[in-house]
């Protein structure tokens, strides 16, 4: 490797807008988040479907399904 041209390798302070926090290693010494796993809806479990202009609806309908609760 080179010298001087790589950037620091630092610890990182990461902070999300719902209030979590933690310590890794970054480039960068702060970095800060609008959304982390701990209030991600996929990960957290919480994400509904959302039916864009009644296309599951139509897709039921055009195969004779019927949707499942």
């Amino acid at each position: 490797m080179k010298k001087d041209v790589h950037p620091d390798y630092v610890t990182c302070a990461v902070s999300c807008a719902c209030g979590n926090t933690f310590e890794t290693r970054a480039t960068k010494p702060e970095i800060k988040l609008d959304i982390c796993s701990n209030c991600h809806p996929f990960y957290t479990g919480k994400q509904k479907l959302v039916d864009a202009e009644g296309r599951v609806d139509r897709f039921m309908r055009k195969y004779g399904k019927t949707a499942t609760s």
